[in-house]
């Protein structure tokens, strides 16, 4: 049983938790992810390490409420417990000897992304960070990612802050001005990172992806996260999540995650309407 020490809503559908796990945080990396579960009838889900304290001993997750398991979550409260918290799992996003790197940002995805750049700013790295909402009201880590980047751009699809466009829009911006990256590292939706991925493969820049938008089950059994890297079959879980962007063929990766959405929403239904149920007897 794990401690929720802190909860804080970031936007209307996104929560950041901090949980008592002080072997975890002891250990964690950023790129990472641990398996959670909210009770003992609850399913397992991997989530992303947003953020840790090793003398703490806490593990930041930032969550989004899209389904039946985030939406109990997130009727978790401060000082109650989850019944199971387990990690860290998966490859470390490797940052080691990059002078100047580009860190894109998509969504929720940004809670993945910052911890990324955390770590290579406290290496001396030079970060510009570039990140996507669809507006203004969905913004999350604003002032984290400024405290850690040399240079932050914040884009919107409909201008309501920052600037109004695409992240890759900003991205061609930069590299056109001549800025030059050692790497450039995305994580955001699928659709959003596949762009990304085809514009440095224009200019030749290294490029890495995180894929754990597709992970299911974290650990390679259900095979719900395979995807072709290269022509090669890996597993996000376990192989990665990071991988080569230029690598990856994410049409068919796309594919496969679109097969669970009708299963989530309807999970997600029924979730609400139960809690619903509880909230009218409270």
């Amino acid at each position: 049983m794990n401690l929720i020490r802190k909860k804080r809503a970031l936007n209307p559908t996104v929560t950041l938790m901090e949980i008592d796990a002080p072997l975890i945080a002891k250990k964690a990396q950023p790129g990472q992810f641990i398996i959670l579960r909210v009770d003992e009838e609850g399913e397992r889900i991997p989530l992303t390490i947003a953020d840790f304290d090793r003398e703490q001993g806490t593990v930041t997750i930032i969550f989004q409420i899209v389904g039946a398991t985030t939406e109990k979550l997130n009727h978790k409260q401060e000082g109650d417990y989850l019944q199971d918290f387990v990690g860290p799992l998966g490859q470390p996003t490797h940052t080691e000897g990059l002078k100047k790197v580009a860190v894109v940002g998509g969504g929720v995805g940004c809670a993945i992304a910052y911890p990324v750049a955390k770590k290579l700013h406290e290496q001396g790295c030079e970060v510009h960070s570039i990140v996507g909402f669809r507006n203004e009201d969905l913004i999350i880590l604003k002032e984290e990612f400024q405290s850690v980047s040399e240079k932050y751009v914040l884009m919107t699809d409909d201008g309501s802050a920052g600037e109004k466009g695409l992240v890759t829009d900003a991205l061609r911006q930069f590299i056109d001005s001549g800025e030059q990256y050692d790497k450039v590292i995305a994580v955001g939706p699928l659709i959003m990172m596949k762009f990304v991925a085809a514009l440095t493969k224009e200019f030749g820049i290294p490029t890495v992806v995180s894929m754990n938008p597709i992970m299911i089950d974290g650990t390679g059994m259900c095979g719900g996260c395979r995807l072709t890297v290269g022509g090669q079959t890996k597993f996000a879980c376990v192989d990665g999540p990071d991988f080569d962007g230029h690598q990856v063929d994410f049409d068919e990766a796309m594919a496969r995650a679109a097969m669970y959405k009708d299963f989530e929403r309807r999970a997600f239904d029924a979730a609400c309407n139960l809690f619903k149920g509880v909230d009218s007897h409270a």
